[in-house]
Formats: structure tokens, sequence, C-alpha cells
């Protein structure tokens, strides 16, 4: 996939994200020091039932516009929930797992991109 479809798979995600009231979207791309993918979300919400619906509204925005998700975890207990499109991983969590995890400290070489950016 080239990087044009990555971007405009990570700014149909962060729309989605928006519309459902997602706290604090970081987006990195991470092309350059990943093979993994080009773009990593980061993205908290407040409680679980929000957190799951940020993660249904995400595949269900990508899933129309003709994007596969390749492989979702951590649905049920939604304390961090991975969504992996291949060229773009949507991370959603909770405010005390984000702060753990602290994946944009671990994946500090990537760029931090704006929205606007994209």
């Amino acid at each position: 996939m080239d990087k044009s479809n990555a971007k405009e798979m990570t700014k149909l995600a962060i729309l989605a994200l928006e519309d459902k009231k997602a706290e604090d979207i970081r987006v990195i791309d991470i092309s350059e020091v990943s093979i993994m993918a080009d773009y990593f979300i980061i993205a908290n919400g407040s409680n679980r039932s929000q957190i799951q619906a940020l993660s249904d509204h995400v595949q269900e925005t990508l899933g129309k516009a003709g994007y596969e998700l390749k492989q979702a975890e951590g649905y049920n207990t939604a304390n961090w929930i991975l969504l992996d499109f291949g060229d773009l991983i949507v991370h959603i969590f909770d405010k005390e797992n984000r702060l753990f995890y602290n994946l944009e400290r671990i994946w500090r070489d990537g760029k931090i991109v704006d929205k606007e950016e994209l």
C-alpha cells in the first residue's frame, strides 16, 4: 500500500475518533523506524463503554472506506484496544494504561504528525 493510502486511512480514523470524543489523539509516523506500519494513532477514552465505542466507530468508518481490519486485540477488557489495519495501527487506551505503557516515549524515534499535515 502506498503512503497516500496510509494517510487517507489515518485521516479517516482520526475523524472517527474525534466523532466519538476521544481524548488526546496523537499520530506518530513510524515509517522510517519500523516495517510494522506507517502510522500509529494513540488516543484514550474515559471509560470501557466509550473505549469500545471508539473502537467500533474506527472499524466501521475504515471498513466502509474499504480498509480491512487485519487484527484486533483487547476489546473485551477495553483498557488497551489495538486495531491493526496494516499500514495503520490504532491504539485506544484508558487513561491509566496509556500513562503506564507510554507508547509516545517508546516510539519517540518516530515523527509526531499534526493531523493538518496529513
